[in-house]
């Protein structure tokens, strides 16, 4: 993968998965989804021929910020939620699906689902990293 942002990928017959540690908030909606292709126990931990490509790529969609992708062998990507949604969670971040076009560091770039920071804290501005308020869980 290409530019500053630290993407790994992970390459299977069908289906490539991407993903990128530093945007991961650990929803851990790929290890719930798919433990057979998501163990974080393994390396790689992440198997892609683990699970029919169709499939992978609907457990990847549920990633809510983004940190996973993928793209079909076929060239196919993900088509982006229509319309755009951007919704403020219980502690603030900016949840996003859509398409976008997010303002980084490393210029603009293209995203279908992100989580945005919302209170400013964040050192991997515009994406929420768990550094504020915004990131922590709500107490209680």
């Amino acid at each position: 993968m290409s530019g500053g942002t630290g993407k790994k990928a992970y390459e299977g017959q069908a289906i490539t998965v991407t993903f990128e540690a530093r945007r991961c908030l650990h929803a851990a909606e790929c290890v719930h989804g798919l433990p057979e292709v998501f163990d974080p126990g393994e390396r790689p931990w992440i198997q892609p021929d683990g699970a029919e490509a169709g499939r992978l790529a609907e457990v990847v969609r549920r990633c809510p910020s983004g940190a996973l992708q993928y793209e079909l062998v076929d060239g196919a990507a993900e088509t982006p939620d229509r319309p755009t949604q951007i919704t403020r969670n219980s502690v603030g971040q900016l949840i996003a699906r859509g398409e976008l076009s997010v303002d980084t560091a490393e210029g603009p770039r293209a995203e279908t689902r992100a989580i945005l920071c919302g209170c400013g804290q964040s050192r991997l501005q515009p994406y929420c990293d768990h550094a504020g308020p915004c990131g922590q869980a709500p107490s209680g």
